[in-house]
């Protein structure tokens, strides 16, 4: 239902701003804070040739795991797949393009990216294969390898509360990346667990400013988890 902010909106309504060649972040780790819905919205759409930016591939059967079996994914910028067999599939046999990257180093880029720091210094993949082609930089003496920022078309994450404006509520570890990710897109779209009226959210809890919020989709709130 609209509101006065325009915010708060339908799925078939939010998935009108993600579409084919579009770089998207996808939140959630180990399956907590991932929008179910809005990721099932990517793959009801059909949407393709996706450049997906995740901690990881998804857990089996929910998340961000049934657009790349569904080979909407062209490539993925992560820290993670082994809970996904079909990214491992699609990487083994050429069809799926993944850059790895360590979990902090990800938050870091995304961050950088949502503030709009040039790059990051890191010495994680010193003397790896992760160092290839890479930029290095002294820094004292010490050399570093130059991580660029990560940006996306679209953001979309998981909140347990937004009010109408879009300020944010977390629970436990979604306060992971998902607030880096509001920061680091030209759009964001939150699946909210919980949607209330202006005013009854306690400010000291926000964790996300409704400035970084485009579009409000409440969230059905029925998935089954794989091990439950």
């Amino acid at each position: 239902m609209e509101n006065k902010f325009g915010k708060v909106k339908s799925l078939d309504a939010a998935m009108e701003y993600i579409n084919d060649g579009c770089t998207i972040m996808i939140a959630g780790f180990g399956g907590h804070g991932s929008p179910y819905d809005l990721c099932q919205g990517i793959i009801d759409k059909n949407i393709k040739d996706l450049t997906i930016i995740s901690i990881d591939a998804g857990d089996p059967d929910l998340g961000p795991d049934h657009i790349i079996g569904n080979r909407q994914c062209k490539k993925l910028i992560t820290s993670h797949i082994g809970a996904t067999k079909a990214a491992g599939e699609l990487l083994n046999a050429g069809e799926l393009e993944v850059e790895f990257c360590s979990q902090g180093t990800l938050a870091e880029r995304i961050r950088a990216g949502g503030v709009g720091i040039g790059g990051v210094l890191t010495d994680v993949g010193m003397g790896t294969m992760i160092e290839y082609d890479k930029p290095k930089i002294q820094v004292e003496g010490k050399e570093y390898l130059l991580e660029t920022p990560l940006k996306a078309d679209v953001a979309i994450i998981e909140a347990e509360v937004a009010d109408e404006y879009g300020n944010l509520i977390y629970k436990g570890t979604d306060r992971g990346l998902n607030p880096l990710m509001a920061r680091a897109a030209d759009i964001t779209i939150v699946g909210a667990k919980k949607i209330v009226p202006v005013g009854e959210l306690d400010p000291e809890l926000v964790i996300t400013p409704g400035a970084f919020v485009d579009i409000i989709v409440e969230e059905r709130g029925d998935w089954t988890w794989p091990w439950a």
